[in-house]
This record gives C-alpha cells, sequence and structure tokens, in this order.
C-alpha cells in the first residue's frame, strides 16, 4: 500500500519549487504528525512560496507542532524564528506563553507582533505585565498588536492597564484607552473620564471619549456632553454619544446639527489639501448618534438638515434608519423642493425606505 506521507515527505526535496509546496500544501491537509519535522525543516526553503506552504501546514496540524516551534523560537535563523512565532500565534496553544513572553523582548519587530498576537489569543492573564512595555514599542504594527491582545487577555489586564494611563509615554497612555475600550470595562469609566479631562495629549482625550463610547456607560453620558464644549474634543465626543444611544443627549445633537450651539470660533483641520473647521465635522458625527439613538422625535430635525449641503448624504443615510416613518415628511420636501441634489436625495431615501411613486 502506498504511504502517501511519505511520499510527500520526499518530495519536499525536489528540485522543482512548485513541487516542494504542493508537497507542503498536501501535508497540511493530510494532518500527519510525521509531516512535523520536515516541514519545519522547509522554514528554511530558499522559495517564499514554499515556506508560507509549509506554515500554512503546521498551523493545519496543530497540536503535533507546537513544541517542535517553540524550539524554532531559539534558533540563529530569524525567518524560521517569524515563521515559528507566526505559527505558535495562529494556533494559540497555551504550553508556548512563556516562550511568548521571551519573544517579546527580541530585537525583530516581526518577532515581537506575532508574540504579543498569540498571547492575547491564549489569553494568558500572565502576560499582561510584560505586553505593556510593548505599548511604547518603535513599530506602530507592534503597539497595535499590543493593545488587541490586552484588550483580548480581559479583566486580568485592567489593573495593568489603569496603572498605563498614569505612564509618562502618551502612547502608552493612548494604546491603554484603547485596550479599556475595546474590552468594555466598566471598572475603566471613571479612570477614563478622568483622562478626557486631564490628560495632557489631544489624541489621548480624542480616544478616551472614544474608549467611553464602546463601553456605553450612561454614567459618561452628562461628561461627554460637557467635553462637546471643548475645541479638538468635539466631534468624538458626540461620536461616543452616538454609541451610547441615550437619549439624554438629544437636545444637545439636535443643537449641534442645527447650528444653534456651535463654539464662536471653529478649529480648523488640515487635510488633502482643503482647510476645513471641526465643526463640519461634528455636525456630520451627531446626525449619526441621532440616527443611532433612534428616537422618531428627531425625524424633523433630520429632514431639516437635508437642505445643508456639509451633512446633506448624511442625513439622507439617518433617515433610512426610521424606515416608513420617515416618508411622510420626505413627501412634504419632495413636493415642494426645487433644488435638484436635494430631491435626488430625497427620492433615493424614499425608495431605500420602501415607499414607491403611485402607490399608497
Amino acid at each position: 500500500m502506498t504511504d502517501s506521507v511519505a511520499e510527500q515527505i520526499a518530495a519536499l526535496k525536489d528540485e522543482d519549487w512548485a513541487v516542494r509546496e504542493d508537497a507542503a500544501a498536501r501535508l497540511g491537509a493530510a494532518g500527519d504528525a510525521r509531516a512535523v519535522p520536515p516541514l519545519i525543516a522547509t522554514l528554511r526553503d530558499s522559495d517564499k512560496a514554499v515556506r508560507d506552504a509549509a506554515i500554512r501546514s503546521l498551523t493545519a496540524i496543530g497540536d503535533p507542532s507546537v513544541s517542535p516551534l517553540i524550539d524554532c523560537l531559539r534558533e540563529p535563523n530569524s525567518v524560521v524564528q517569524e515563521s515559528a512565532a507566526a505559527i505558535l500565534a495562529d494556533i494559540g496553544d497555551a504550553r508556548s506563553v512563556d516562550a511568548l513572553i521571551g519573544a517579546l523582548g527580541s530585537s525583530n519587530w516581526i518577532i515581537r507582533m506575532h508574540a504579543g498576537k498569540g498571547l492575547g489569543r491564549i489569553g494568558e492573564a500572565r502576560a499582561a505585565e510584560p505586553l505593556v512595555p510593548l505599548l511604547q514599542d518603535k513599530v506602530k504594527a507592534v503597539r497595535a498588536e499590543t493593545a488587541a491582545a490586552l484588550a483580548q487577555i480581559g479583566k486580568a489586564a485592567v489593573p495593568v492597564l489603569l496603572r498605563s494611563l498614569k505612564h509618562q509615554d502618551w502612547l502608552v497612555r493612548l494604546h491603554a484607552v484603547e485596550a479599556l475600550g475595546r474590552m468594555r470595562s466598566a471598572e475603566a469609566v471613571e479612570p477614563l473620564l478622568h483622562v478626557l479631562f486631564n490628560d495632557q495629549d489631544t489624541s489621548v482625550r480624542e480616544d478616551a471619549a472614544h474608549a467611553l463610547g464602546e463601553i456605553g456607560s450612561p454614567q459618561a453620558v452628562e461628561f461627554l456632553l460637557l467635553a462637546m464644549q471643548t475645541a479638538g474634543i468635539r466631534p468624538r465626543a458626540i461620536e461616543a454619544l452616538g454609541m451610547i444611544r441615550d437619549p439624554r443627549a438629544i437636545p444637545a445633537l439636535i443643537a449641534v446639527v442645527t447650528g444653534t450651539n456651535a463654539p464662536v470660533q471653529g478649529r480648523p483641520l488640515q487635510g488633502c489639501g482643503d482647510r476645513h473647521d471641526e465643526e463640519m465635522f461634528a455636525m456630520e458625527a451627531a446626525v449619526k448618534a441621532l440616527a443611532q439613538i433612534g428616537e422618531a422625535s428627531v425625524i424633523p430635525t433630520l429632514v431639516g438638515a437635508l437642505q445643508n449641503t456639509v451633512v446633506r448624504a448624511e442625513a439622507a443615510a439617518a433617515l433610512k434608519v426610521f424606515g416608513r416613518a420617515s416618508i411622510p415628511p420626505l413627501l412634504e420636501v419632495l413636493r415642494r423642493e426645487r433644488d435638484a441634489n436635494i430631491v435626488y436625495y430625497v427620492r433615493e431615501t424614499l425608495a431605500q425606505v420602501g415607499w414607491r411613486e403611485g402607490r399608497v
């Protein structure tokens, strides 16, 4: 009887890279533990396609690959180390925790990134403290993966992240805020409110507003309404109010849409060669927030916002959320409106909510 696994293992040494790639892929599909050592050797192959096939197959084989791959993290060959870290991250086996914690100190950013990802997937509480220094890593991908990992670890990481809110490096504070928001930690509400009003970095304060929105605590509403009045924070505070979906925010959001509580002078923003005012973004955020809250009483405000070129598209999209309740006021606009652009948006919205001309 032919041993197909043995045949494919032998084919890993073929002169033709395509044959080696196919063999590596087939061994993964077979799932035979005998293939692990030769596939690990294939991580040194000169052809990237072959190495990638070996990576996928070792990941698919899973459990039998873990111990040999842990040993590969000590390999002098950086390509093998990177591949091993990536596979262990995807497998997410608890046996690799100590090795991955050790890999956080690698001089190779790719290894650090995969080590962080793997520790997050495993969810090991012991990894929280060693991960924190990577929140100030010089490579953005490492910082992002570390923040995501801490969020995945969850409750066990909360004390570490709360301490990190006072770190001297703004990047550490920023990513700690992001992680707390992602995990929706109720314990973080009051500390994040402190950050919202007291952190020296505007980016950190903006992210604190967003994190409070992700957590969704009604406790934050009155503070976010206050933060709306602060330049630089205003649009993110409005977005957060929409995420919380508390009707108490409706009057303030309507005032933003109608322009009745605009700051005396909006903060100018540079982007894409155009000069924008922060209030434009605040108005767009307020329209979206009203749709998220979903109270039908705001329909007249959204219909009125169709007159404003800044938020017309957002207002039309928001009205679709209310379904057929939007039809009567939109038909009234259609009856009297002469602006072709407004008529276009009204007709499109009516069609989306189920109205057809000529039908009752």
